[in-house]
């Protein structure tokens, strides 16, 4: 089988890489798990409850209620994205992990899959502490909000695809600043986790409808309060192309890397 087979069959040989990685996490879930959730809590405290003391309510919404469900989406992004740069970087290189899988029956697609597969695991994790603390606070109360978990899985594996690409490009670790200052930072600052895009000038909206988190976080949002409409369907088709292109992308790019 290709690198570059059909993604619906990557499916089995990405669940045993899935379950290598597993294993491999399980001995340490605990300070993983701490380091995922522990600057969105951080967040979601010192601004929900002392910033948003000051900010007037948000389309009806308290402003706590307003960012957590950015701050879910985010995790979901950065839980992803930490995975597929230093861990898979690791992986690829400084432990040849990849090298030695690939000279079985599994091919670079598969791995490539059960990395990103991976990743977006962590990504629910992560999230789905932020939502039970959503849910401790009283800011669920729609039966929509179950549907946050499979979207921070979709989420994990648009941002772990992107984490990917940079990983099949880099030299060394240290371009990795690059991507999480640049590429992440952006996508945390100016993808609507913090303020509204309405209302922004038409040039920083049709930017931020550039950035994958900007349509994450809009379905998030609505999910979770239960504010569904027709519009999201827009969010829903750029948020799957998106995922699409950089999966295929990544999986490309590790082959190539891989072979040369």
């Amino acid at each position: 089988m290709s690198g570059l087979a059909l993604p619906i069959l990557w499916f089995r040989g990405a669940s045993r890489v899935w379950q290598r990685n597993y294993e491999s996490w399980k001995d340490f879930a605990y300070a993983s798990l701490v380091g995922t959730v522990a600057e969105p809590i951080g967040f979601l405290l010192a601004m929900g409850f002392g910033l948003g003391r000051f900010v007037d309510p948000i389309g009806g919404q308290p402003y706590l209620a307003f960012l957590a469900p950015g701050l879910v989406a985010a995790t979901a992004m950065n839980s992803a994205a930490f995975e597929t740069t230093f861990g898979s970087f690791t992986r690829l290189t400084e432990q040849r992990t990849y090298e030695a899988i690939v000279k079985t029956p599994i091919s670079v697609g598969e791995i490539v899959a059960g990395d990103i597969f991976w990743a977006a695991s962590k990504s629910v994790l992560g999230a789905g502490v932020i939502l039970a603390l959503m849910w401790l606070f009283g800011l669920l109360d729609t039966p929509w909000a179950l549907a946050s978990l499979p979207l921070a899985f979709v989420i994990g594996v648009l941002f772990g695809g992107l984490g990917m690409i940079w990983t099949a490009l880099s030299p060394s670790y240290t371009f990795f600043n690059y991507f999480f200052t640049i590429v992440i930072g952006a996508q945390f600052l100016f993808g609507g986790v913090f303020f509204p895009l309405t209302g922004l000038p038409a040039w920083a909206v049709w930017t931020a409808w550039c950035l994958p988190l900007s349509h994450a976080v809009a379905l998030m949002r609505a999910l979770t309060s239960g504010r569904i409409a027709m519009y999201l369907w827009v969010h829903v088709a750029l948020l799957a192309a998106f995922t699409v292109i950089v999966f295929l992308l990544s999986a490309w790019l590790i082959r190539r890397r891989l072979i040369s």
